[in-house]
């Protein structure tokens, strides 16, 4: 392909000016007066335009194929998604007056889709999450378009060295905090590609922080960071949407990370609810995984005598969810009985201390 100078200039020029009209995230302290002496942050990326933490992967996505050539004036774009990174392209689609064509299982949230739409995207489904790659490729190649890839160009199209990504941003707002180098971020993998940026920055800057990264059941990710057996997969896919995955995806670099842990998706959605009660607002599943990570740490440090700080993603908005996460009919189909997390979420609360 052989993309004009005028037209890349202008679709870069169109990119940076958007960029430039956002202002960063915000990064939430949640007042827990139970761990007196260890500070939780959450870093706000559901205040993004598209509402979630894939409108920096989806802006560098863009970004990293236009200049690379793979996209021009009439290239259509297709993505793999559960929905939050495919609401992003198509926004950045739109912004370029691109066709978008996003394939997503079938099961993704309903909003999303409608979000995919409005934005002008087309949703194109297939039955299980692990069909997602090779409808992709055929439709990228019957259509003569460009298949984004975001499992495979996630850790590469951000630069993790520079000063505009989440890594940054998270140091640079934890500056006047009391604990101002974090002790841990956790942080859930889907692609990978930002657990990849921010354990690289957190080394390339001489930081002593340390990354943890959770997964959800049934993602392949844990299994892969134990064992390194990249041809691990599983059939059954992830109902915390956005994050874990049925293969080791090509963006998931184990080797920036110090601590891995599989969190029971009963305790991803019984946190989402607990987090409710303290900041007034509904978030998405994958930030109750964070968050119950978060927690977990935040408990073994007071039974150490630790202080210091966490930070965790407050990845989207609960608003996305409204049929599912927040659907008690829906949780007792897919999920089941919570098995006692509220109860140990309240007790934490009181105590500090997060039960096993």
């Amino acid at each position: 392909m052989t993309t004009s100078k005028n037209w890349t200039n202008h679709a870069i020029s169109k990119i940076a000016a958007d960029f430039q009209r956002s202002a960063d995230t915000h990064l939430i302290k949640l007042e827990l007066p139970s761990i007196s002496g260890i500070d939780i942050y959450l870093k706000d990326e559901s205040t993004h335009p598209t509402g979630s933490l894939k409108h920096r992967l989806a802006r560098s996505l863009f970004l990293y194929s236009i200049c690379n050539g793979w996209v021009g004036p009439e290239t259509t774009i297709i993505e793999s998604s559960s929905g939050s990174t495919a609401v992003s392209e198509a926004y950045f689609a739109r912004l370029l007056n691109l066709p978008f064509i996003a394939v997503v299982p079938k099961r993704t949230a309903a909003k999303k889709i409608e979000q995919i739409e409005f934005y002008g995207g087309k949703a194109h489904f297939v039955e299980h999450s692990d069909q997602i790659y090779a409808e992709s490729k055929r439709l990228a190649k019957e259509l003569n378009g460009h298949y984004m890839d975001q499992f495979t160009y996630a850790e590469k199209a951000t630069d993790w060295r520079g000063n505009n990504n989440i890594a940054n941003s998270i140091f640079e707002q934890m500056a006047m905090e009391e604990h101002k180098i974090p002790s841990w971020i956790v942080m859930s993998a889907g692609t990978g590609g930002t657990s990849a940026t921010i354990g690289r920055f957190i080394r390339y800057q001489q930081h002593n922080t340390q990354l943890c990264v959770v997964d959800p059941e049934n993602s392949v990710f844990h299994q892969f960071y134990q064992t390194g057996d990249t041809a691990i997969t599983s059939n059954v896919g992830s109902k915390i949407e956005g994050i874990g995955r049925p293969r080791v995806e090509p963006s998931f670099i184990p080797g920036v990370i110090d601590e891995m842990r599989s969190i029971p998706d009963a305790a991803s959605i019984a946190t989402i609810h607990w987090l409710k009660n303290i900041i007034g607002r509904k978030v998405g599943a994958s930030t109750g995984t964070n968050l119950y990570g978060a927690l977990q740490l935040a408990s073994e440090m007071k039974t150490k005598g630790q202080r210091g700080s966490i930070v965790t993603l407050l990845c989207d908005s609960g608003e996305r969810y409204l049929d599912t996460y927040y659907n008690s009919e829906w949780i007792k189909q897919n999920i089941g009985n919570l098995e006692g997390y509220p109860k140990k979420l309240q007790e934490f609360e009181v105590s500090g201390l997060l039960t096993a």
